[in-house]
């Protein structure tokens, strides 16, 4: 039987984009008609790092975007438990008192 969904979109993965691209640091910036998100992966005592992907979108997939993420973690913390922040023990020698910058935003505390 076919299905005869307008709506279903066919989506193709292949096997290099498969596997991903971690990132553990990610620098958004915007003009008037679009969105730029730079993925990112620090090394520790490293510094100087690499953008290993650059995504462009427009505002409005980006407020999808985030709407979709935001919707998404709800449904893991449902799952699994609250997502907390990581705290250095003994504020692991870090000058901010043991807050952990957050990677995500500039100036942002974890």
């Amino acid at each position: 039987m076919a299905n005869n969904n307008p709506n279903e979109i066919k989506i193709e993965l292949s096997p290099e984009v498969a596997k991903g691209i971690y990132s553990n640091l990610a620098v958004i910036s915007h003009g008037a008609n679009e969105f730029f998100l730079d993925f990112i992966t620090m090394a520790p005592n490293m510094p100087q790092a690499k953008v290993q992907s650059r995504v462009i979108m427009t505002p409005e997939n980006a407020k999808n975007l985030l709407g979709a993420l935001m919707e998404n973690v709800k449904k893991y913390e449902a799952t699994f438990g609250e997502i907390r922040p990581k705290r250095p023990v003994n504020g692991g020698g870090n000058p901010g008192g043991g807050e952990i910058p957050n990677p995500f935003i500039m100036g942002g505390k974890a």
